[in-house]
């Protein structure tokens, strides 16, 4: 991965993803959070049921599409977060880290909200 791709992935807070539809089969795309706890990448968003990740428990691959600092599309992986004291640990720093969300119920948020890890993975060309 680039320099620069990885400097915006740091410093970013958006990016888009484009999984493919659990239903339709057809790619999806959308604009979503993501987090940097401990090097490592995270989708998430405020409790309840998400498409998104309904789409990546179905099919785990995608796109993770750098906007912020840098323009890339990287092929990756959907990790999903199940353990709960991995998804404590992970989302108290994202809700200590980010004004939006310090007002939330941490407990509400570990049991209701999606949490993926990210894996970047090597393109075949």
């Amino acid at each position: 991965m680039e320099e620069t791709v990885r400097h915006a992935l740091l410093h970013g807070l958006t990016c888009d993803i484009t999984t493919i539809g659990r239903r339709s089969g057809q790619p999806s795309r959308i604009e979503i959070w993501y987090f940097v706890v401990d090097q490592q990448v995270y989708l998430t968003g405020t409790p309840g049921a998400r498409d998104w990740y309904a789409n990546l428990l179905a099919e785990p691959h995608f796109t993770f599409h750098v906007k912020q600092g840098a323009s890339a599309d990287l092929s990756a992986r959907a990790m999903p977060i199940t353990d709960l004291a991995e998804r404590r640990r992970i989302m108290a720093e994202v809700m200590r880290r980010t004004s939006y969300f310090a007002d939330g119920d941490l407990d509400a948020w570990v049991a209701g909200s999606p949490l993926v890890a990210v894996e970047f993975v090597q393109s075949a060309d």
